[in-house]
């Protein structure tokens, strides 16, 4: 599958875990939300957080494409929960304004434990051919308090509150997935 349409289509599918966790929220909603990340890992798309810490550095272009189609997968889902309106969109600025609201070491720091968890989960996924890392590790990220740099442009999008902090925030969100996908890689240099 090229590229561009695989890293779209994981944004996608990312993106309908995120509307599933805005529909219902708490555990529940962090439990369906486990859909994108199991769509992902069975269909071998091209997810940001799934490729951050196996792709060599010298791929960093490659990864910058991923995370754009990423993006624009999830900017699709978020025009689509703003435009419905009602709970989810409701949620979704409930969800943004408390991102805001941990400042940008915070916010960094819990983009640090989602990208561990995910990565983990990917890896244990390639490595074991078992799901069920993939299954929990969604829903223990989310209800640690952790950040999804993909998943939040549904929240960021749905939420139409487009203020300044989002040009620290989403950044960081970023670079703190980055961070977390490869704590692994240096712990476990040969895994």
């Amino acid at each position: 599958m090229e590229i561009n349409r695989s890293s779209l289509f994981a944004g996608l599918l990312i993106g309908l875990g995120a509307c599933g966790f805005l529909a219902l929220g708490g555990l529940p909603g962090a439990i369906i939300f486990a859909f994108g990340l199991i769509g992902v890992v069975l269909s071998g798309t091209h997810l940001y957080t799934g490729r951050a810490g196996i792709m060599p550095l010298k791929e960093t272009p490659v990864l910058v494409r991923i995370w754009l189609f990423n993006v624009l997968g999830c900017i699709l889902l978020g025009l689509m929960v703003w435009s419905l309106g009602g709970e989810s969109a409701e949620r979704a600025q409930t969800v943004v304004a408390g991102r805001l609201a941990q400042g940008p070491w915070r916010s960094f720091l819990r983009a640090v434990g989602c990208g561990l968890i995910i990565d983990i989960a990917v890896w244990l996924y390639r490595t074991k051919q078992n799901i069920l890392p993939v299954l929990f590790g969604v829903p223990l990220f989310i209800v640690c308090g952790f950040y999804h740099s993909i998943a939040d442009v549904v929240y960021i999008v749905a939420a139409w509150n487009w203020t300044g902090d989002l040009l620290w925030y989403y950044p960081l969100i970023v670079l703190g997935n980055y961070a977390g996908c490869n704590i692994r890689r240096l712990v476990l240099p040969q895994a």
